[in-house]
């Protein structure tokens, strides 16, 4: 879907205003991911925290919904030509590559603190690429298959794989067992790129309508929360009236079970029962999981988005988002930071102290870096290497067409 003709003065105003909102969007998605790291994750009696509850598992996939966004901007928020495939593939494989490269020197941190999500983000970069060809309906399509058909193959297959590590995966596991660290990255890890292809396939759809509508954020916002609630609920009469806990609970006890619907998985689920399929718990991958964040996250942007695109609040809600829109146009740099600093000799807070401390600081620098400075250090690196291989793509192939008969 292509940018309706406006007035370049609306046409600005419209584009400032999304980016506002899903930069906030954004925001949300990596502190909430820091919280996951710093924080204690149950209270006093052994319960997830009420914190946890809300941001374990749908800030993550906030995170992947809006790189299928980011996707959509970079690609003129329309499906791509034939005619464009070198230098759009050129820009995604070097994104690829460049986040990838730096999840990799990351992989030097302790896993048990906080599981480095960017080389699992340079998997999902790869398997953009045939996506951003594909037309809007094609891609609604193709998530669809992706949330029913994915976990499916992947509770087939699943334990004729490697056995996953949970390490970080680094430079040394690339070269020690680069199959192992494959399999791991696309199906058996804690962010399984192959099923959150669904993520890419919802972000790449939001991207291509226009955002700047108010009429599409309630619709967002409406459409998000009803696939939400509507996941849950499907979950929790599976669960429940159809027997599915029962079952679930006899193939593996209470406490496997219990664990994983209260804390979340990692990643996956057990084998024993094709209930699993079943469950709506945080990072399972499974489809009731992967409905029920696609709508939390879309819900989130489009309530953003309305925040930030109505015209009597514009005003009022850009001051107070612009703290959160700073941190996520500053994304890759805040959470290597907070990666880089939880494994640090800096870091000798409690867990609500360093917290905040660590929101304190992102939010202060992010906020002076986009003043005075403009993209963030490791956006522009990214930015950049994708743009200079898009370029030389592009004259390859122009080269080329000149000097063929």
């Amino acid at each position: 879907m292509g940018i309706r003709t406006r007035s370049p003065a609306a046409a600005s105003s419209g584009t400032t205003s999304r980016l506002v909102g899903v930069d906030a969007t954004r925001g949300i998605a990596v502190l909430g991911m820091m919280a996951v790291h710093a924080l204690y994750i149950a209270d006093s009696s052994g319960d997830p925290a009420w914190w946890y509850s809300i941001v374990s598992g749908r800030s993550a996939a906030t995170f992947a919904v809006l790189a299928g966004v980011g996707i959509a901007f970079t690609t003129r928020r329309e499906q791509v030509s034939r005619a464009r495939w070198r230098p759009v593939t050129a820009s995604l494989v070097t994104r690829a590559l460049a986040v990838g490269l730096l999840g990799l020197a990351l992989g030097y941190t302790d896993s048990d603190i906080a599981a480095v999500i960017l080389p699992f983000y340079a998997v999902l970069f790869l398997f953009a690429i045939p996506l951003v060809f594909l037309s809007t309906r094609s891609l609604l399509v193709t998530g669809g298959v992706v949330v029913a058909v994915v976990p499916v193959l992947s509770h087939l297959f699943r334990d004729a794989l490697p056995e996953p590590s949970y390490a970080n995966p680094s430079y040394g596991y690339l070269a020690g067992d680069p199959l192992g660290m494959l399999s791991e990255l696309a199906v058996t890890g804690i962010y399984p790129a192959l099923p959150w292809v669904a993520y890419l396939c919802a972000g790449l759809v939001i991207g291509r309508l226009r955002l700047s509508s108010l009429r599409v954020d309630a619709w967002l916002l409406a459409g998000g929360a009803a696939l939400a609630v509507a996941a849950s609920a499907l979950s929790a009469l599976l669960l429940g009236p159809f027997g599915g806990l029962v079952r679930l609970v006899a193939a593996d006890g209470s406490g496997v079970v219990e664990s994983v619907l209260e804390f979340g998985a990692s990643g996956t689920t057990p084998t024993t029962s094709w209930w699993w399929l079943a469950v709506d718990a945080r990072h399972s991958s499974m489809p009731l999981d992967l409905l029920h964040t696609t709508g939390t996250a879309t819900a989130l942007l489009g309530a953003l988005l309305l925040l930030t695109n109505a015209s009597r609040l514009r005003a009022t809600t850009r001051v107070l988002v612009a703290p959160l829109a700073a941190v996520g146009a500053l994304t890759l740099t805040v959470y290597s930071a907070h990666i880089v600093f939880l494994n640090s000799p800096l870091d000798r807070f409690g867990a609500l102290t360093g917290y905040l401390v660590q929101v304190a600081v992102a939010v202060a620098v992010a906020m002076a870096w986009r003043r005075f400075v403009g993209r963030g250090p490791l956006e522009w690196a990214v930015t950049w290497l994708a743009g200079r291989a898009s370029a030389i793509a592009s004259k390859d192939w122009v080269r080329q067409r000149r000097s063929s008969p």
